[in-house]
């Protein structure tokens, strides 16, 4: 295993930039994820550091190895594409010693190598079956092998998950989280699914248009967001916002207004607030309370209703406030859509954004992060 810097790292098309100033510093053995919206530059990234796209400008390092010109068979790392890309013509075994046959590996470490990652993975009583005959998990692992028998210093994965079904995507994320476990191993991973990238990731790296917009612990990143973008994409259902106007200003908390005329003291550094500024608030919708157990009480149609059975969630336009919410709760809720529902917002679970889309730092202390 091997750690990862990137140094001001900049990749560009032509005229068009796609990766910008990127710096990152990944440990040995980390498991760090890239999430992202489509054209955040995640995937490029990661083709960077594999040596299938060239550096525009800044450095790479790969156990504080200088790995600009460094061809990418010799840079020690490992790559899991989205689409298998397996030979239909060749059984499991061929396809995951392919690459150690074209280096003209021994034969006996050719065995020795593909029988232990067949084992790793569970498909050891498979390794005389063709690709057809396997499922999607199954050539998802066998691909995720052929890349473990090269004994790569780093792994990098991009968007392995995104052929399969919503089942097979959860046990293979487990099935991926336990193999990093086991070979204590750096990996990358990239992923346009928050899901994904929360319950796997050591530390998440959030790009946005091609800059790092927020590196951290998953729940740092959910607990505490530095701006609104990771704030709105980081949680399932996204963040509610609504827009607020500051009456008052301390240095550990600041009062708003809300466009139905209640306030409110938010537990937040006012240190870069101006009373009468414009605002966003944000709230998820799990932090959604009953109305008596809120700082202030909302009321809105309700648009529409998901009962999921273990949770429900309720889409609700707010009545005097030009913004939809979502009301997040475990279990049943007995509501219908076209009636009218209360909740209640708790200050303290509450974060509070400038125009800019910078979030004021939150002062109430989470457990668990």
């Amino acid at each position: 295993m091997a750690s990862v810097t990137l140094r001001n790292v900049c990749k560009a098309y032509d005229d068009n930039l796609i990766s910008k100033n990127v710096d990152l510093d990944i440990e040995e053995g980390e498991f760090v994820v890239f999430v992202g919206p489509s054209g955040c530059g995640k995937s490029t990234l990661l083709r960077c550091i594999a040596g299938l796209e060239d550096i525009t400008s800044g450095d790479l390092y790969i156990g504080g190895e200088h790995m600009n010109n460094v061809p990418p068979s010799e840079r020690g790392v490992g790559m899991v594409f989205q689409s298998y890309a397996l030979y239909p013509h060749l059984n499991l075994f061929d396809n995951m010693s392919f690459g150690l046959k074209l280096a003209k590996a021994d034969k006996s470490e050719v065995k020795r190598r593909v029988e232990n990652a067949a084992n790793i993975l569970q498909l050891g009583h498979l390794l005389e079956r063709k690709p057809k005959a396997l499922s999607g998990g199954q050539r998802q692992r066998v691909a995720i092998g052929r890349t473990l028998v090269s004994q790569p210093k780093v792994f990098l994965l991009d968007e392995p998950l995104s052929n399969l079904d919503a089942a097979l995507r959860v046990q293979m994320r487990i099935e991926i989280a336990k193999l990093h476990k086991q070979l204590g191993c750096t990996m990358i991973y990239v992923t346009h699914d928050q899901v994904e990238a929360m319950t796997m990731a050591q530390k998440i790296v959030v790009l946005d248009k091609g800059f790092v917009s927020q590196v951290g612990k998953p729940l740092e990143l959910y607990h505490y967001p530095k701006n609104r973008f990771v704030a709105g994409f980081i949680g399932s259902p996204k963040m509610n916002f609504v827009s607020v106007q500051v009456e008052a200003v301390e240095n550990d908390r600041v009062m708003v207004q809300l466009a139905n005329g209640q306030t409110m003291w938010l537990p937040v550094n006012g240190s870069t607030v101006e009373k009468g500024a414009r605002m966003s608030l944000g709230i998820r919708p799990e932090h959604l309370v009953d109305c008596e157990e809120g700082d202030v009480c909302i009321e809105g149609d309700v648009q529409v209703v998901e009962k999921l059975g273990y949770e429900t969630q309720v889409y609700l336009k707010l009545k005097h406030m030009d913004a939809d919410f979502i009301y997040r709760r475990p279990d049943t809720l007995d509501i219908e859509p076209g009636t009218v529902y209360k909740v209640g917002i708790p200050a303290y679970r509450c974060h509070l954004f400038h125009s800019s889309g910078e979030a004021c730092q939150r002062l109430h202390l989470e457990t668990g992060v």
